[in-house]
């Protein structure tokens, strides 16, 4: 279902994805609204699936993962279904997509260290094959969802 979105509920929207923790009463004073007329504003775009929900962003490096990458999978013949199967239970994929293309899977994975990577490229490659792409920095992360872009 395709929403149209009107400007007080994009500034809002803005002011979530900036901070979701924003009390109703800052969120109205920046969008020019009641807090009252913010949070009925934020429940309905919650009833319609707008907000999908809130979460917090954990720093990978502070938890003891020091390697972050991007892991392409190519599925062998008969192994698609196992492998959508199993994947959600691997620790390490954080973000996981089905893709067009060459490959099949394209995987945000965070790892210890170079022997994790070893490990779980080892069980990857039971499916299909794997490529490794390493991410050094990022340099857009969490990009909010903009009016202009829709």
């Amino acid at each position: 279902m395709n929403v149209k979105i009107d400007d007080l509920n994009w500034g809002i929207l803005k002011q979530l994805q900036e901070n979701a923790r924003e009390s109703f009463a800052n969120i109205g004073r920046k969008v020019g609204l009641t807090p009252p007329a913010v949070a009925e504003r934020i429940k309905k775009m919650e009833d319609l699936g707008i907000l999908e929900g809130y979460k917090a962003i954990v720093s990978h490096s502070q938890t003891g993962y020091q390697l972050k990458a991007i892991i392409t999978l190519r599925a062998f013949m008969g192994k698609l279904r196992p492998f959508l199967e199993i994947v959600g239970t691997f620790d390490e994929v954080i973000n996981c997509h089905r893709i067009t293309g060459n490959e099949n899977f394209i995987m945000q994975v965070v790892l210890k260290d170079q022997f994790h990577l070893e490990r779980f490229i080892d069980k990857l490659i039971q499916y299909g094959e794997a490529r490794t792409h390493i991410i050094l920095s990022d340099v857009v992360s969490n990009a909010p969802i903009k009016k202009g872009n829709v």
